[in-house]
């Protein structure tokens, strides 16, 4: 059984930084993809970031892109997504995710499917006030 286990969520003010880290177990990423998704409305949501294998190619959306940076430690089968010049529309529910469906999906997509066919963590909010 797969295990996402998810920390480093919490509250901001605007500009400032946070690094979220999940811990995978009953997987190993350097075998898999995987990355983060956010929560941006309903069941929207949209994969901010994700890699496919380790050494792969990293992907990154047009809202994060040179401000999010997803990295692995393979020694310690996790992944984090440090996140610098947050800004209030960046306020959401993030999900590390694994065996992606598409790891390069670009656009908001059924959370609640993509939830079906991934491997998912519980999610933890990350809030930037302005």
């Amino acid at each position: 059984e797969v295990q996402l286990v998810e920390s480093g969520g919490g509250s901001v003010q605007a500009g400032g930084s946070l690094r979220l880290s999940c811990t995978a177990s009953g997987l190993r990423f350097v075998d898999s993809d995987g990355g983060w998704w956010r929560r941006v409305s309903g069941n929207e949501c949209e994969l901010v970031s994700s890699f496919v294998g380790s050494g792969g190619p990293i992907y990154y959306a047009d809202s994060v892109k040179g401000r999010f940076t997803l990295s692995l430690d393979v020694a310690k089968n996790t992944m984090y997504l440090q996140m610098n010049s947050l800004k209030p529309e960046d306020t959401a529910v993030y999900y590390c995710a694994a065996d992606l469906i598409s790891p390069n999906v670009r656009g908001l997509q059924n959370c609640e499917g993509r939830r079906f066919g991934e491997d998912w963590g519980e999610g933890m909010l990350v809030t930037v006030s302005s």
